[in-house]
């Protein structure tokens, strides 16, 4: 398999899974309505996962697209557009790196300032309470650095004049999961914290989830930095395809 044909098939595989990506995006975005109504993207009170999908997705589909008809057609122009843009992506990881291990105290105080600030928009978005339940879940944390940050939130916060139902509770992914139960308690929550920090501990979780992530990547370094190598790797590995075929088509059209 020549050179031409290597980067046409590196390219396809990026084109489609951006197209995946972009896709899931802006599906989720028309089950939510934003859709038909563009005004409300700027309504989130908190941060929309649904744009994860969205940037990365047309990034790659751009990239990979650029890169297939640059491949197909032998078009040094794309191929360069190509090679400078997953370059300048690839520098930009690496410098995000570099500043995360250097300013890692500033990392932590926005990592913080962002579970909060998302803790107050816990409700005003379904994919960011998903993300939020699924991240306490995974990690059995609750909150930024404890329970208590859920007074952040106007359903949660222990003011007596809260007419909630979930006044002075926490969401039900903070919740010790009892192995006994089949079905999720979603009330599991309901009112822990009118109790002392003891016996919450029995029914909820109590650590932070700052303290719990630093935790897990801490016990998880070497996979976490084989992942970004090899995305690194396969990002030096498409660029060199790239000039390959420009250098080979630079050659043939010396000879003409």
């Amino acid at each position: 398999m020549n050179g031409r044909n290597r980067l046409y098939l590196y390219h396809q595989q990026n084109k489609l899974l951006g197209a995946a990506f972009l896709g899931i995006g802006l599906w989720a975005w028309a089950e939510k309505g934003v859709l038909s109504n563009m005004a409300s993207i700027t309504d989130l009170g908190g941060f929309d996962p649904v744009w994860l999908f969205i940037v990365v997705g047309g990034v790659m589909f751009i990239l990979g697209f650029a890169g297939c008809i640059g491949a197909l057609r032998e078009n040094t122009l794309l191929l360069k557009f190509f090679s400078v843009f997953l370059g300048l992506i690839f520098f930009l990881e690496l410098t995000a790196g570099i500043l995360a291990f250097v300013f890692k105290d500033w990392i932590k105080d926005q990592l913080n300032f962002f579970i909060n600030n998302n803790v107050k928009a816990y409700r005003d978005d379904i994919d960011l309470q998903n993300l939020i339940d699924f991240t306490q879940e995974y990690w059995s944390c609750c909150g930024a650095h404890g329970p208590n940050d859920w007074n952040l939130n106007i359903y949660f916060n222990c003011t007596e004049f809260n007419p909630s139902r979930e006044r002075c509770g926490v969401p039900f992914s903070c919740c010790v999961k009892d192995p006994a139960e089949d079905v999720l308690n979603t009330q599991c929550g309901y009112d822990v914290r009118l109790q002392g920090e003891l016996d919450q501990q029995k029914y909820i979780h109590t650590k932070g989830c700052v303290g719990q992530f630093e935790r897990w990547l801490q016990d998880n370094l070497i996979i976490v930095a084989g992942i970004f190598v090899g995305i690194a790797l396969l990002q030096i590995f498409g660029i060199c395809l790239a000039q390959n075929l420009v250098s080979d088509v630079k050659a043939v059209k010396a000879n003409w």
